[in-house]
């Protein structure tokens, strides 16, 4: 069996502390493999529905998050540089965040993509979906899922 050959990492953050934590590991990842960095954050598209008896009118479309993003971005870059990373890219975009991240790690060649997992429940997973889940069914490339650390239990009585 072959070594794995990480070149070009990729980390999908949106500023969740799940997020920081994939983007430390992406970061490790980079620094142990001598790699080149992509960090990838996507403002989600807020759906704007009208109800099919009223007629259509442009009405009030709400504000983008890309600015929001693109500040998570740039901070993200820049904690990647301080830690060492010397080729950092970062791309912000909008869209549906599923969709653009798996277009932006094919137009990389991206070798491995770190994600965030937030954990979600089976009925929460179902109505809200998981990028997590779906990336690691749709990506090209291999995907670590960082989950969260587990909860400390009490010792049962």
């Amino acid at each position: 069996m072959t070594a794995a050959n990480f070149q070009r990492i990729a980390v999908a953050i949106d500023g969740s502390s799940h997020a920081t934590v994939a983007l430390d590991t992406a970061v490790d990842l980079a620094k142990r493999y001598r790699a080149g960095l992509t960090v990838i954050a996507i403002a989600p598209l807020v759906p704007v529905y009208v109800a099919p008896t009223e007629p259509f009118s442009p009405g009030i479309v709400p504000p983008s998050e890309l600015p929001r993003y693109q500040q998570i971005v740039d901070a993200a870059v820049k904690q990647a540089k301080s830690a060492g990373i010397a080729a950092v890219s970062g791309v912000a975009r909008e869209g549906v965040v599923v969709d653009e991240i798996l277009d932006l790690i094919e137009q990389n060649s991206v070798d491995l993509l770190v994600v965030g997992s937030r954990g979600l429940s089976t009925t929460k997973r179902i109505f809200l979906g998981s990028v997590s889940s779906a990336v690691v069914t749709h990506a090209p490339c291999p995907v670590l899922v960082i989950r969260p650390a587990p909860t400390k239990r009490s010792a049962p009585r």
